[in-house]
């Protein structure tokens, strides 16, 4: 198409939105992927080679990791689920581009915690204190 650019997408200019709350800034983002199990079938009047049918469609967890501010609000999404409360959230990532507009997005349903990793702390160190949250979830989709 005339006039279209065709450059790809700079991986630090991201933003993550989580349904809810209003987390500051993320470092980064990974993770996200998506997989098919391969399930094997033979009948016995067939060759030798199986056929391979899909089967279940995997989907890794996503980690954020961000630099610990006085901010709670993640803190208190993974201390309700292990409180019990597991409430589920769409998560949305998304690429910005050098003006700063958004030109793709990912979208992740029915995100809950599952691990949290507190910041390490050194006394000789000059780096940010890190936070990490993995979240489960059961579909990811790219909508831009």
């Amino acid at each position: 198409m005339p006039g279209e650019r065709n450059d790809p997408y700079r991986n630090f200019r991201f933003r993550v939105e989580i349904e809810g709350l209003e987390q500051a800034g993320f470092s980064e983002v990974g993770g996200f992927d998506a997989s098919f199990d391969v399930v094997q079938y033979r009948e016995g009047n067939e060759v030798i080679t199986p056929r391979k049918l899909a089967g279940l469609a995997r989907y890794g967890n996503i980690t954020l990791k961000w630099g610990s501010t006085e901010s709670m609000e993640l803190y208190e999404w993974v201390q309700a689920c292990i409180e019990g409360t597991i409430e589920r959230k769409t998560v949305t990532i998304i690429a910005i581009d050098d003006e700063g507009g958004d030109v793709a997005t990912w979208q992740v349903i029915e995100a809950w915690p599952v691990r949290y990793t507190a910041p390490g702390f050194n006394g000789s160190g000059a780096e940010v204190a890190i936070e990490l949250l993995e979240l489960a979830h059961e579909g990811m989709t790219r909508t831009a």
